[in-house]
């Protein structure tokens, strides 16, 4: 391969490619007894942060930043004036390849733009899996993206060779991608969602009779929400990641602050910077979602539509319900302790482990992990009650930010002397 040639391609492609956030490395086990290269297991994928907190740990490339569609959020979009390069797969293959034999990776994230057709660039997206699982033996973490309009034949091969397929459904409404997108649809992200649901069921019922039965994606497929690119609420937006889990078994829907790129589309939401404070409390409501038993509607209720920024999701939704606390946690349910902010799942289930053997007081609470300088007000153990729960919601929420103000101070404190 031409170095020269080759290097530029990787500074523009791989440039391109980290706007696609949805390259998560976990959630796959792929057998390598027979040998061969790399491996999906424990720790053998490494994780890098970029400066902005993201997790890096995969080659992360575009095949290429050609494309045939306006999308108005794009950095690729056809109407933007960039230079337009391509990787054929045979130098994808060597570029993972050599990059994993020097220990920089440990698998491979390849997304592309969309180049005359969406089969045309599905087929070399899959060729490439193909092409290092079979020829080069590669058993390390590998995630397609999966094209929206591929046909359906393709994207069942790509879920034959990759650990991972995502579909990225990028806006929250039809509307707005018809605004911003006009010529991509709804159904054409859906449809291969709901292929990919069914080939890994399917697939992991053969595996229950079959003892080698092929997988098919085995750590299942993700998607990407842009957030702050167009005007729907945070309400709304978890309504439909709870509908995206529900409906087609996602392991995990990234939220993407918009980034404002070169050349903005007039088209869009002219923002200065990522909104990543907002994307950081859609996190958190996901995991709430995930792990706490909360509904989105709890997180977001009509009369709420938007998450705070200078409080997490769980203590709002704790000030919005006074009526349910104190909890007492020598009595309460596992539910109910899950949503006691400063409660966690861990030191949740360590309180139901521990309050079968003894009561529990507040120096227990600490020791289990409990955050008690804001579980305090939410919760009674036994001893001595150690602060006032009929505290007014203004002055409570206003004496917490003080605390977590403190906290972070203190912090950017202890940092300084390191120095």
């Amino acid at each position: 391969m031409d170095a020269d040639r080759i290097k530029e391609k990787l500074g523009l492609l791989a440039d391109a490619a980290k706007y696609d956030i949805s390259c998560s490395s976990s959630g796959s086990k792929r057998d390598n007894r027979n040998g061969g290269l790399g491996t999906t297991e424990g720790m053998g994928i490494c994780h890098s942060f970029t400066e902005d907190g993201r997790c890096v740990s995969l080659l992360k490339l575009l095949l290429t930043n050609y494309c045939i569609y306006d999308c108005a959020y794009c950095v690729t979009r056809r109407s933007n004036d960039v230079k337009r390069v391509a990787f054929t797969v045979a130098e994808v293959v060597e570029l993972t390849m050599s990059f994993y034999r020097r220990n920089y990776i440990e698998g491979l994230f390849l997304s592309s733009g969309i180049f005359k057709s969406p089969d045309a660039t599905m087929e070399r997206l899959v060729r490439v899996a193909r092409t290092l699982r079979q020829q080069h033996r590669f058993n390390g973490y590998i995630h397609l993206k999966t094209i929206p309009g591929a046909s359906e034949e393709l994207i069942a091969e790509a879920g034959r060779w990759a650990d991972r397929l995502s579909v990225n459904i990028e806006l929250p409404t039809e509307q707005s991608l018809q605004a911003l997108a006009p010529e991509k649809k709804y159904v054409d992200i859906e449809v291969p969602m709901e292929l990919i649901r069914d080939q890994a069921e399917a697939a992991r019922e053969e595996g229950k009779v079959l003892r080698r039965a092929p997988v098919f994606a085995p750590a299942g497929q993700t998607t990407q929400l842009i957030v702050g690119a167009t005007p729907e609420s945070d309400r709304h937006i978890l309504a439909l990641t709870d509908k995206l889990y529900r409906d087609y078994n996602l392991k995990r829907v990234y939220f993407s602050g918009y980034v404002p790129i070169p050349n903005a589309d007039a088209r869009i939401n002219q923002v200065t910077a990522p909104p990543l404070m907002r994307e950081h409390r859609l996190y958190q409501s996901d995991w709430l979602m995930r792990y706490y038993g909360f509904d989105a509607t709890e997180i977001a209720p009509p009369d709420a539509p938007d998450l705070p920024l200078d409080i997490d999701p769980k203590l709002a939704w704790g000030l919005r319900n006074r009526d349910l606390f104190p909890v007492d946690v020598n009595a309460a349910e596992y539910e109910l302790l899950l949503r006691v902010p400063g409660v966690g799942v861990r030191s949740a289930q360590r309180i139901v482990a521990a309050r079968r053997t003894a009561r529990l007081t507040y120096d227990h609470l600490r020791k289990l992990g409990v955050v008690m300088k804001r579980a305090r007000y939410f919760l009674v153990a036994d001893g001595p009650v150690q602060e006032n729960h009929a505290l007014d919601t203004v002055t409570l929420r206003r004496r917490l930010l003080a605390l977590d103000s403190g906290a972070r101070q203190a912090l950017r404190q202890s940092q300084l002397t390191l120095f």
